[in-house]
């Protein structure tokens, strides 16, 4: 059983070996010349305004949450539908609770205002 998982170990290996062959590489042998408007902390190629230790606010964190929530649904769902004959109605039942349980989820954020980025 062990030898079906040794060549994604090895692709582990090589894949591990290389991204630290070309940081060692980049980091040595690149060029190295700090000017004083590439030391310059910006976002998105727009200057930041505000102070330097500014907490950016929790409905950003929010949407982070509610995009990985959402975002595991799909996951969840493509083996589900890859599946869908083999399972049966109890897979079906199953899922059908499943996105049932995330639309109750999306309204309830909806309705308390989750979804509003400004009020």
């Amino acid at each position: 059983m062990l030898s079906t998982y040794v060549p994604l170990f090895l692709l582990f290996i090589v894949a591990a070996v290389l991204a630290g062959a070309l940081f060692t590489i980049s980091t040595v042998l690149g060029p190295k010349n700090p000017t004083p408007e590439k030391m310059i902390p910006y976002e998105c190629g727009s200057e930041t305004t505000g102070g330097r230790f500014v907490k950016p606010s929790v409905k950003f964190y929010l949407t982070a949450i509610l995009f990985v929530v959402f975002d595991i649904e799909a996951v969840l769902i493509y083996p589900w539908a890859v599946e869908f004959k083999n399972l049966g109605w109890i897979g079906l039942a199953t899922m059908g609770s499943f996105i049932l349980m995330l639309v109750v989820a999306l309204l309830y954020i909806w309705k308390k205002g989750a979804l509003e980025w400004e009020k």
